[in-house]
């Protein structure tokens, strides 16, 4: 029920047709009403790229207009909601209309830390629901913050708890960076340099980190939906009426780094515990599995478990380190793989997560739930697939594509602004047809 299996016959004739070139460092895709797609850039200024994330609408004519610019980077994704587009930003949920005015649905969410505010699915009851990602690898602010290329500092914001916690004794030392003879200890959802007393009760708060949440459409009735998931990146409803997440696992840096931490698929169930910051896939992080190559053994943050639910196991299990980003359900007869689901695995950002090894994802996956399998369905020549979202016009899955983004020794990042895409993903043995 886990990793990355060997190719389908039935997904193998699967291939690209480029859509859309030159972009830079695309992270979402959504179709409007008419037809026409919009895509969000990121924003981040790597390789020299203009700062400011910006969202373009393509016609059905290959026509392109520019909606937004000057959005905060990173945007994260964005969701067609009816004739507008719920622009996922650090911190807040905006909405786009279609004559380019912004508004904002959702504001004073965590930001400034690893990871950010991720794309909206809506729901089955019309609600908003959305992954907020962890301030922190796991649980700690340590110097790794600081080898983020779209971060680059340690002084950010400590996590927020969504469930009632009670902290562990143990803090962990660290150099300070301000005065390098020192050094200084830090506690768990704590400031950099900050030591909480061993068995203080840190009660839930919403908006937290590490969580899924939701909000009516109009940003109003913000509740907590489950706590524990380290970085839900991206979410999806099945036709059932479930939830599911990809949640991005733990890297080995920082104060307290954690060995080969999968990514994982998520059965998100309201009021439930995915275990962030002591268990991955109901596992503890102090077994030997996830010992780092960078540091000690982890252990527990949290001083009493039995006032948590019991952690929840993963409903299946990625390879570590393929960075598994956004989710697609697969329609009925598309693709060569229906009751599927398609995947798109960002992959690895060695050596800022883990050390020297295999280059990993950077593919476009289905997942066959049924039988719990990862199938690679289309690599070359994706670089780095991070959306994937149906049109509900002609039917084709879409894939956007990052661009050229490599992580260098000390935090150098070498990205070239530019590289980024959108492709059509067609079947080639039906002529390209997707039907």
């Amino acid at each position: 029920m886990n990793h990355i299996n060997r190719p389908s016959p039935m997904t193998q004739s699967l291939s690209l047709v480029p859509v859309i070139a030159g972009l830079d460092f695309p992270t979402g895709l959504g179709f409007l009403p008419d037809g026409s797609m919009a895509v969000a850039e990121s924003g981040l200024p790597f390789g020299g790229a203009r700062p400011g994330g910006r969202v373009r609408r393509v016609g059905t004519d290959g026509s392109t207009t520019v909606l937004a610019t000057g959005l905060p980077p990173p945007v994260t994704g964005l969701t067609a909601v009816g004739d507008a587009l719920i622009v996922s930003v650090p911190g807040a949920l905006l909405r786009l209309h279609r004559d380019g005015t912004i508004t904002t649905v959702l504001d004073g969410l965590p930001s400034g830390g690893n990871y950010h505010t991720n794309q909206v699915a809506v729901g089955p009851d019309g609600w908003l629901y959305f992954g907020q990602g962890a301030m922190t690898n796991s649980g700690v602010v340590g110097l790794d913050g600081g080898d983020i290329g779209w971060l680059l500092r340690h002084d950010h914001p400590a996590d927020v708890p969504g469930l009632d916690v009670q902290l562990a004794d143990v803090t962990f030392p660290t150099t300070d960076p301000s005065r390098p003879q020192t050094i200084v200890e830090t506690s768990a959802f704590s400031r950099f340099g900050d030591v909480r007393p061993a068995g203080a009760r840190l009660p839930g708060r919403v908006p937290c980190t590490a969580a899924v949440m939701r909000c009516r459409p109009d940003g109003q009735d913000l509740e907590l939906v489950a706590w524990g998931t380290r970085n839900p990146y991206g979410l999806a409803f099945l036709p059932d009426g479930r939830l599911l997440a990809v949640d991005q696992g733990a890297d080995d840096r920082g104060s307290r780094p954690i060995g080969d931490a999968p990514d994982l698929l998520l059965d998100i169930r309201p009021g439930a515990w995915y275990g962030w910051p002591d268990y991955i896939d109901g596992r503890p992080v102090t077994d030997d599995r996830f010992h780092p190559e960078r540091g000690t053994a982890p252990t527990f943050l949290l001083a009493d478990h039995a006032s948590l639910p019991a952690p929840e196991p993963a409903l299946l299990v990625f390879a570590s380190h393929v960075a598994a980003t956004r989710l697609a359900v697969v329609p009925e007869g598309r693709c060569g793989c229906s009751g599927m689901l398609l995947v798109t695995l960002f992959g690895d950002e060695r050596p800022m997560t883990a050390p020297a090894g295999p280059r990993t994802g950077r593919c476009l996956a289905a997942i066959d739930l049924d039988r719990g399998m990862v199938i690679p369905v289309v690599r070359d020549p994706l670089v780095r697939p991070i959306d994937v979202t149906f049109s509900p016009i002609d039917g084709f899955p879409y894939v956007a594509d990052f661009g050229r983004f490599e992580m260098g020794p000390g935090g150098a990042v070498d990205a070239l602004p530019g590289t980024g895409r959108v492709w059509r993903v067609v079947d080639q043995a039906k002529g390209g047809s997707d039907e």
